[in-house]
């Protein structure tokens, strides 16, 4: 098993602990090209809240996304759909 599925199997076992659907924080890095920042936001519907922030060296761009979700399946769809994207870091 790789880093990635690690980190999502942990992440799983974390969240089966909440109450479904409610509100989740994605975060994520890309590099500061739009067609990143693009590729990122259209994981979400118009519903999502989301902020950027560049980097000082502005090399970088932090994403946050703070959307309903129905289930912790639904978040770890979207953060396999997310490590599609090249240069992406999630959080």
């Amino acid at each position: 098993m790789d880093k990635f599925e690690e980190f999502l199997n942990s992440l799983g076992g974390k969240l089966k602990k909440e109450k479904w659907p409610n509100v989740y924080l994605f975060k994520f890095i890309v590099p500061s090209k739009e067609e990143k920042i693009n590729e990122v936001t259209a994981l979400f519907d118009e519903h999502a809240e989301i902020s950027t922030n560049v980097s000082t060296n502005a090399k970088y761009t932090s994403i946050s996304i703070k959307t309903i979700v129905v289930d912790v399946e639904e978040i770890l769809h979207t953060y396999r759909r997310a490590s599609k994207i090249e240069g992406i870091i999630s959080l």
